[in-house]
């Protein structure tokens, strides 16, 4: 991490951060949709996949609207959190258990982007960043609304219930 003095600094080394993630997660998302064996989890990572492009957008309209740049970075922690999904996809094969640890893996990716966001709707507060913070609640928002969506896949959904009467059998 490059030396970071200032609280400006560090707005836009998350941003930076938060922004490689959402670009990692666009090329992942239509993989995990083709991987998901449920229609409706891969309908979910389909529309998934549509409003990350959309917060994509909100990040450029931040750097916009506060006139800054960007760092060119990667987010470790989005490339880790990618990588895990391909061990699900490579390890499990196609059914609910898949899908189960598929909602889980997408469940550890909304939780980062969720502490991610909600950093750096604390730091526009303190920066004054007006022009940013309706964009950034707007995409925190967006991202708990999508893990409490995934909850409800595996809970109300029942896929955990398959996976759990599924390797009973097995």
């Amino acid at each position: 991490m490059a030396s970071i003095k200032t609280i400006e600094e560090l707005f836009v080394h998350e941003l930076s951060d938060i922004y490689s993630a959402e670009k990692q997660l666009t090329r992942a998302l239509p993989r995990l949709s083709r991987a998901a064996s449920a229609e409706e989890l891969s309908g979910a990572f389909q529309s998934h996949a549509e409003e990350t492009q959309g917060q994509v957008e909100r990040i450029d309209q931040v750097v916009e609207a506060l006139q800054i740049r960007l760092k060119r970075m990667k987010c470790a922690a989005m490339e880790g959190l990618v990588e895990e999904g391909r061990d699900v996809i490579d390890s499990i094969a196609e059914g609910p258990l898949r899908d189960a640890a598929l909602i889980a893996g997408a469940q550890k990716v909304e939780h980062y982007e969720i502490a991610a966001y909600g950093t750096l709707l604390a730091l526009a507060k303190q920066l004054g960043y007006d022009d940013a913070i309706p964009l950034l609640k707007e995409t925190l928002e967006e991202e708990k609304a999508t893990d409490k969506k995934l909850t409800q896949l595996a809970l109300q959904g029942g896929k955990n219930e398959e996976a759990a009467q599924a390797t009973a059998k097995a």
